[in-house]
């Protein structure tokens, strides 16, 4: 991490605060071992599905089937975001970080694997190493985090996850964003729709449990499906 880097980005809570205003669930060993044994057994149950994935990106554009992302992730930590690549690689995929429905750096077999989410099947792998959990606020670009209030960086004290409150909620992001004009796409985000998200994410956390952990994933699958 640079120097501008470390300037700039807040850190994580106190973790005595911390403690008083999230679940415990959060934060415990059983979680992780539930994260474990789900990711372990989503990745056997997958590998098949994962290898016709990789083999259909590699057949329709040139490029890596994978594509890797420096994201944030707990207590301001930096990993390596594992997701199957939907756009063309290279200088012609350079822009914004965010995506607008409609995208044309977007691939034709990336917009059905964004449609259906599969793009994320690789972040299974993100969880068993630790760097993410199955149910948490999803990872976000480090630039996207400079001007978190107080109150908003008790989001960083959590493991990033692959589902989440906020992620239900605006599942059709991309839809959103594209009735935001280019010029004012990060504003917008950083300004409204963050907050919103982390919000969500905080309102969750401070009741969460393993059930209503995996009430999150059944809606999950479930909103997939629909």
């Amino acid at each position: 991490m640079s120097a501008t880097e470390a300037n700039i980005l807040p850190s994580a809570p106190d973790s005595r605060v911390m403690a008083h205003r999230l679940s415990p669930w959060c934060f415990c060993r059983a979680k992780r071992a539930l994260d474990v044994l789900c990711s372990i057994t989503l990745i056997l149950a997958t590998l098949p599905l994962m290898a016709i994935v990789a083999m259909l990106i590699k057949s329709t554009s040139p490029g890596p089937a994978l594509f890797r992302q420096r994201r944030l992730g707990k207590n301001g930590g930096r990993f390596q975001l594992l997701k199957f690549r939907t756009m063309l690689h290279g200088r012609r995929a350079l822009g914004l970080g965010l995506t607008r429905h409609g995208d044309p750096r977007v691939t034709r077999v990336g917009r059905l694997l964004r449609k259906w989410k599969l793009d994320e099947l690789p972040q299974l792998f993100n969880v068993l190493c630790g760097e993410m959990s199955l149910v948490g606020p999803r990872p976000d670009l480090p630039k996207y985090f400079q001007g978190l209030r107080a109150e908003q960086r008790l989001v960083l004290s959590l493991s990033p996850g692959m589902t989440g409150a906020a992620s239900l909620r605006f599942r059709n992001e991309e839809m959103l964003l594209a009735e935001v004009t280019p010029e004012q796409l990060e504003s917008f985000y950083v300004n409204t729709l963050l907050p919103q998200k982390i919000e969500l994410e905080l309102e969750y956390a401070r009741g969460a449990s393993m059930f209503s952990d995996a009430t999150m994933l059944l809606r999950t699958a479930a909103a997939l499906l629909h």
